[in-house]
């Protein structure tokens, strides 16, 4: 007699199945898939394997270059790799930040669908019932023909009039237009999601192969080092970050603060502008030492903006993802009003971001193969501050 509505939800084999139908819609839907697919693979694989990757032109170039260059030149080279990949890892984190959000919406959007179809159903099947029985007494009154007239357009601008009569009966078919336009406009809100979830993906895709590329750059060139040049390149990274012994780091990794660490972080926390700000300093002399992984929040690894945005998470203040919306996050502070757990940006791209904990220095996450650690905020290209707020 009438056509129905699926009354209960379909097992969700795919977060993106019960939005699309067949034809152009499914292959669609399979190639989302497959893209989702990819991009929740965890960034878990090691430089090694990245360095198996193909690789660009410029990445060959770099490495049958490496044979050539002093070990200065390799380190000059493999800070610009380094700063390059801090730029990829920062889109990345935007772009999964995004995903992230997308699919939280959709979920939502596909529960509100679901509820707005039991509701149709429930009219639908009130009012088929109303037209059997009208049937069965010699005629059908014109508000139920058009509820079941095969054009949806047609039944929507119809049903409008309809209920201008003030019939009660065409009252309740407009009432189901009404609803019936709404799981609809759900319905179109969720596809519109579903084609923005698939093009961040794309571009979560594009931006790991970049990160991975550059890393895996720069550990070839580090590979054609011999162990002795390392181990000093090393050295003269600690050196740089202690500032002649100021931050009392001993071996680079924060173990000289690390041994004291109470006394240190408390006096920080103590010069910081508000019970937040403390928190958030006390949050990072507690991962001084913990390994920089790229895309990383913690509480195993950091990377620069994941570091301070689990700081700050510990001071009460959800600050963004990525360096390039943390620096909108609170005022601008000017470098000589910096105070402990401020947050301090580098390069002109503001790729990487550190947490002020006063007399000139950070803590930051720096990149791989060097920890959580203590650094003068003169070691890079200065941009800009914010106080989060």
């Amino acid at each position: 007699m009438t056509a129905t509505v699926a009354s209960h939800r379909k097992p969700r084999q795919h977060p993106l199945a019960s939005l699309t139908g067949g034809g152009s819609r499914s292959a669609r839907t399979a190639r989302t898939a497959a893209t989702l697919a990819l991009a929740g693979a965890a960034p878990t694989f090691g430089l090694a394997q990245a360095a198996g990757a193909p690789l660009t032109p410029d990445f060959d170039a770099a490495g049958q270059a490496a044979h050539r260059l002093t070990p200065a030149q390799v380190k000059d080279r493999v800070d610009a790799l380094y700063q390059e990949a801090e730029v990829a890892t920062q889109s990345y984190n935007g772009a999964k930040e995004s995903a992230d959000t997308a699919r939280e919406e959709l979920s939502r959007l596909q529960d509100e669908a679901a509820r707005g179809t039991g509701k149709l159903n429930a009219a639908r099947t009130e009012l088929g019932a109303l037209a059997a029985g009208q049937y069965r007494s010699g005629g059908v009154d014109p508000t139920v023909r058009l509820l079941l007239s095969a054009d949806p357009q047609r039944y929507l601008d119809g049903a409008a009039v309809l209920e201008r009569t003030g019939s009660h009966q065409a009252t309740a078919v407009a009432g189901y237009a009404r609803r019936l336009g709404s799981v609809r406009q759900v319905r179109q809100r969720a596809e519109d999601t579903v084609e923005r979830l698939a093009d961040t993906e794309a571009q979560l895709k594009k931006h790991r192969v970049t990160v991975v590329h550059k890393l895996g750059a720069a550990e070839q060139l580090l590979s054609r080092l011999t162990a002795e040049q390392r181990q000093r390149m090393t050295a003269r990274d600690g050196a740089r970050s202690t500032r002649g012994g100021r931050t009392d780091q001993g071996d680079g990794h924060g173990g000289g603060v690390l041994g004291r660490l109470p006394g240190v972080a408390g006096a920080a926390a103590a010069q910081a502008p508000n019970p937040r700000a403390a928190r958030a300093v006390s949050f990072a002399y507690s991962a001084l030492g913990k390994p920089y992984v790229w895309g990383a929040t913690g509480p195993a690894g950091y990377d620069c903006s994941g570091l301070t945005q689990a700081a700050w998470k510990a001071g009460g203040v959800a600050l963004p993802r990525t360096t390039y919306t943390q620096i909108s996050s609170g005022p601008r502070v000017a470098r000589s009003q910096l105070a402990p757990g401020d947050l301090v940006f580098f390069y002109s791209g503001i790729s990487h971001v550190g947490i002020y904990v006063g007399d000139g220095r950070m803590i930051h996450a720096p990149h791989p193969g060097a920890p959580v650690r203590i650094a003068p905020i003169d070691q890079m290209p200065f941009a800009a501050a914010t106080r989060p707020a």
